[in-house]
Order: C-alpha cells, then structure tokens, then sequence
C-alpha cells in the first residue's frame, strides 16, 4: 500500500478547502490538498452570493451580528457568530490583497449589495454573481503555484485514519494512505439528497459520512435552508438557483394574480415558505419573480442562463419556486473548526459550528469559509505530528467497511426526503426516512425527529410552535450514542 505524508491535509477544493490549504502553506506547513474534482470544478465555482462584512462607514460588526442572530431564530451560537462579524473585514483584505478583484463604484469603493436579512449594504461582490468564479480561479492558482502544497486531483478520499482517538491521515479510492498531522475536511454540503436542489449532483454530504465513519459528531442536520427564488423549468435549467442579490436591486415576488405577497427581502425562511403558501393556495407550481427593473448588466451570468433556458428577464417574468439550498449544520466544530476527533477539522458548509442557528444570513457562508478556514489552518498547522504510525479507519456508525463507498442516494429517498424532511414535516414522515438506505437520510431525520418544534427553517406540523426551551439547543449525533440537544458554548 502506498503511503506519503504531509502536515497538513485538506480534504476538499471549494473556497473553503482552498483558501485553508493556502492560509496552511503560508505558515510554512506543507499541504496536500485532495480534490475529487479537477481545481476551479467544485460547487463553490458556481456560487453567485458575495461575502458579507462590515466594510462601510454606516455599518460595524456589531450591527452584522444583530442580523446574524435574528435571523438565526434563536440557535446561533453567540461566540461563533461574534468571530465572523469581526473578522469579516480582514478576510475581505486579505483576499484583496491575494489578487481578488472585487467590485467597486466610480470612486474605487467597495460596491456594495443588499440581500434578504440585512439590515444595511454590506454584501461584497465579485464581477456581479460571479463572485464564487472569480474567487475559485484566483485560489485555485495560488495553492497550485505554491511550492509547499501538493494537489492532488481527480482523486476520492475513502476513509479517515486513526490511532488512538486522533485522526492520522486519509486514505485514498486507490489504497494510496497519506499520514498527516491534522485532515482538514471541506467538502461541501449535502443538499443534491432533496429532489428540488440548487446545487450540483455531487453535493450529498460525502464529508460528513467520513466524519461520521470516523467517530466525530455531526449537528443541526435537521436545518436545511431553501432558497425561494430557484428556476421551474423543464429543459435542464430547472433549480438554477436566481441569487438573492436580484431582489436586493429591487425584483419583485408576484403570484398568479401579478401581485406582491411577501417582503423580499425578509429572512430566508420567510420568503421560502411564503412562496410555498401561495403556490398551494393558487395551485401553481411557481411564483414570478420579476427582474424587468433590475440592470442587466449588474448580473450578466444570471440573464444569460435564464435566456439560455429561453426566458428573457428583462421583457418577462421568471418562474421559481423553493429548493434545498443549504446545510446548516454539518461536522460539529469548536470555533477553530476542530471536531470532536483530535486531529480532525471541518471548515465550510460540511462544518457547523453553529454559526447559521435555524436559518442562515444571506452570504455569511462564504465569509464563514475564509473567517473559520484560516482559524482551522492556523490551528491545523500546530498540530504535533502522529506518534504510532498511521492507524486504520476508526469504528464508527457504519456496519460495512470503512472504505466502503456509502450507498448512492436514490431518487427514491431524495424524493422522500424533499416529502418528509421539506419546508414542512411531521413526525410520521420524518419516520420514514429512519429506514431509508443510506446513512445521511437516516440522520438527518433523527435530528428533526429529536426537534420537536417549528424553527426557522425546520417547521414541523405536528410541533407548530416554537419551544423556548430549545434556544440554542443543537441537535448532535455520535457513533453508538444517542442523539442529544445541546448547549454549545
């Protein structure tokens, strides 16, 4: 069995994973960076949200974290949300300062947007809706110029290794080990398991199944968000998500009838199942969003898909309706991205550090990927170096092998999943999906089983209410324990 070694490992190639790689060489750790996919092809390429941070003079990062709590609907961790609001701005810089080109007005300031749940203009852009593009191009070829980073394309991470409770490298889909230190997992999230996504086939929780394999505790899988404005189309282009920016430069959410029903720029939540109501109450399978006011040329990617799928935004309205979006939560971390494994860190939308609550803030996850990716790097690159050689998978909850791929999700359970487990559930559909085949459907409906009331983006039938007794209570998994709401400090 082949076998090599590094510092530091991350697991991963999004903006999280990239910039953590990156944050990792620049403290002289040497890094191997494993990504399924060729560099510049993960889901984060195609993200059209900005970073939000306090950059202008009428805001403060204590105003952004005003924001960030109240949207949470009260499950935010305080002290992890305290840290992205106050480290958001030197994030920003510092990708400035690595080449990022980010948007500005005619005076060479910052230009920027609003979106849903902000109470003041503070979403940083790059090249419109093409922020994600541009940020994964620009990191993408630092880490692969950087002489202390190895990158390793192409390839699948099987399993997590371990010695003693501490993660001591990964192996490989080919037997290839790599010893490392500390494994830094940045894999994405998990929402292609709902039928109705915005996001790419791949995303379906694969770092969080590792993790899992390996012991470490998962949290809040229960908070998936829905974004309300994802396109109803038949012809390839159905889920193509349309970014909350738009609304922020004034598109409108009409029904049937052409009139408005909702503030769009209200909380996710909200918006998503206002739209949902309104489709049931008229018996559509969409609502319109209506972007004929909205300057082209502020979102040139959006108008060319939309008019690629044969709808011109600037003449008509847009059909959309909600899909999965978001996983809130994730591996549960410490504020450095530290599992409950030593030696073992998440960092991005695979991580929850409990950041998001019940409902995430509009474009806190990108900056939530460069604030905790360079906490877990510095963290990551102090760790001492594995004693006793490189061990095996550690036991976790699955009875097959631990390199054992995970069952591909079916259109069954995704299709059960987007019943049970969608904007809205009760506990007889939410026990339907303890049985489904593959593991992460089966967990994430204990989480929402063990939530036994309506919060934020989990809103349960049966629970209509939401329980005081449950604030900033995380719903957490461990192997061979059961499940427990807790207080995270």
């Amino acid at each position: 069995m082949k076998s090599n070694a590094s510092q530091v490992c991350v697991v991963g190639a999004g903006a999280a994973g990239l910039y953590a790689a990156l944050a990792a060489a620049r403290l002289g750790a040497h890094v191997t960076l494993i990504s399924a996919t060729p560099l510049a092809g993960s889901s984060s390429y195609w993200a059209q949200g900005g970073l939000a941070a306090a950059m202008s003079a009428q805001d403060s990062p204590e105003l952004h974290l005003r924001d960030t709590v109240a949207a949470g609907r009260g499950t935010v961790r305080s002290s992890a949300a305290k840290i992205l609001c106050d480290e958001a701005p030197a994030a920003v810089e510092d990708l400035a300062s690595l080449g990022v080109r980010f948007d500005a007005d005619r005076r060479g300031r910052l230009a920027l947007g609003l979106e849903g749940g902000h109470s003041v203009r503070r979403i940083v852009h790059a090249g419109g809706a093409a922020t994600g593009r541009r940020l994964i191009r620009q990191l993408s070829a630092l880490v692969a110029q950087d002489e202390r980073a190895d990158v390793l394309e192409g390839r699948r991470v099987t399993a997590v290794l371990s010695a003693g409770d501490r993660a001591t490298g990964v192996r490989l889909a080919d037997g290839t080990s790599i010893a490392s230190a500390a494994v830094i997992v940045a894999t994405g999230g998990a929402a292609a398991l709902w039928a109705r996504t915005t996001n790419p086939a791949g995303a379906t929780g694969g770092g969080l199944l590792l993790a899992d394999r390996a012991g470490a505790a998962l949290a809040d899988l229960e908070m998936m968000q829905f974004h309300p404005t994802a396109v109803v189309a038949a012809n390839g282009t159905d889920g193509f998500l349309v970014t909350e920016a738009v609304r922020g430069e004034g598109a409108l959410l009409l029904d049937s009838g052409g009139d408005r029903f909702v503030d769009e720029l209200a909380p996710r939540d909200e918006v998503a199942r206002a739209v949902q109501r309104r489709m049931v109450e008229t018996g559509s399978d969409s609502v319109a969003l209506d972007m004929r006011d909205v300057d082209p040329a502020l979102f040139p990617n959006v108008v060319t898909a939309l008019r690629s799928a044969g709808i011109d935004p600037e003449r008509e309205l847009v059909p959309v309706a909600p899909a999965a979006h978001y996983m809130m939560g994730g591996i549960a971390t410490d504020l450095d991205g530290r599992a409950t494994l030593s030696g073992l860190y998440a960092v991005g939308e695979c991580s929850c550090t409990g950041l998001h609550g019940a409902n995430r803030l509009a474009s806190n996850s990108l900056t939530e990927c460069f604030v905790f990716g360079a906490r877990a790097a510095r963290a990551a690159a102090s760790e001492p170096s594995p004693e006793g050689g490189i061990g095996e998978p550690s036991g976790g909850r699955s009875v097959a092998a631990a390199d054992d791929p995970p069952p591909a999700p079916t259109i069954e359970g995704r299709e059960a999943l987007w019943r049970h487990a969608g904007l809205e559930r009760t506990g007889d559909g939410l026990q339907a999906l303890i049985d489904d085949p593959h593991p992460l459907v089966r967990l994430i409906g204990t989480c929402a089983l063990l939530r036994t009331e309506s919060r934020g983006a989990h809103r349960r039938l049966d629970y209509p209410a939401t329980d005081p007794a449950l604030d900033e209570r995380h719903a957490t998994v461990r192997a061979n324990a059961e499940p427990v709401l807790e207080r995270w400090d």
